[in-house]
């Protein structure tokens, strides 16, 4: 439940449209709705301004659908992360207009009105190979109303790419960049733009990347001082953190 749905639950009380019991009916899922295997915190979105978010992997199609649907029924924006081809087709299958990224790994249904709070977020990938990360996090980012530029595969190899979209990128509140290998990228991104860069270290890369260990402590030494990092393939988390800092930057601004 969103502040604004409390108050107007609160506001139908007071003006007698709405009986208390039947605002208490309402209310019976705060602070969370107990399903056995998953406590759904209905209350999330009150204290941090977005709703929980399903990490499917490691749950069954079952766990993943019942939990979608309580939180569909609570009326915010759902996302499941990290969801399997059978688990987005059971999805999409009890909720058609939930919408299925194959390359990002998500299933997301909008179910609020689209409002220019979430700002702009430009969301930049080294090569194709970082796609899942970087579909993951703009699906991530869109889910959740803010506009997002998508400029891929603009890697340090061809320095020029990346040069070709600088106003783009200029034009962002927030900037996440996604790259595997050295993970050079997110510096060379932080010495041109002047917001907050949420670098995302990929698991892409020959032997001694490690499995994205190279790139996230490369970008962990980053000389750019406007560069953060989350975990390695964590697009969802960079995305989350930049949807929160582009709305204070327009509420900062308006």
């Amino acid at each position: 439940m969103r502040p604004m749905d409390l108050l107007k639950v609160l506001s139908e009380v007071e003006r007698g449209s709405l009986s208390p019991e039947a605002a208490v009916e309402r209310l019976a899922t705060l602070p969370f709705e107990d399903l056995g295997h998953t406590r759904v915190d209905h209350h999330r979105s009150l204290r941090t301004g977005l709703p929980e978010v399903i990490y499917a992997a490691g749950k069954t199609t079952e766990q993943t659908v019942a939990i979608f649907a309580s939180l569909m029924a609570d009326g915010v924006d759902v996302l499941a992360t990290r969801v399997d081809a059978a688990t987005a087709e059971a999805l999409q299958r009890a909720h058609p207009t939930a919408v299925h990224s194959a390359m990002g790994r998500t299933v997301s249904l909008r179910q609020t009105e689209r409002v220019q709070e979430g700002g702009h977020i430009a969301v930049v990938c080294a090569g194709t190979s970082d796609l899942p990360a970087a579909e993951e996090a703009a699906t991530t980012a869109e889910t959740f109303g803010a506009k997002v530029t998508r400029l891929y595969d603009v890697g340090v190899a061809g320095l020029h790419r990346l040069l070709a979209v600088r106003g783009e990128l200029l034009t962002a509140q927030v900037v996440i960049v996604c790259a595997g290998m050295e993970g050079a990228l997110p510096s060379v991104v932080g010495g041109l733009v002047g917001v907050p860069v949420i670098a995302v270290p990929t698991s892409v890369g020959y032997g001694a990347s490690f499995g994205g260990a190279t790139a996230l402590l490369g970008m962990l030494n980053s000389c750019s001082p406007n560069v953060t990092v989350v975990n390695i393939d964590n697009g969802f988390g960079a995305a989350y953190t930049a949807v929160l800092i582009a709305r204070a930057a327009v509420q900062g601004s308006a």
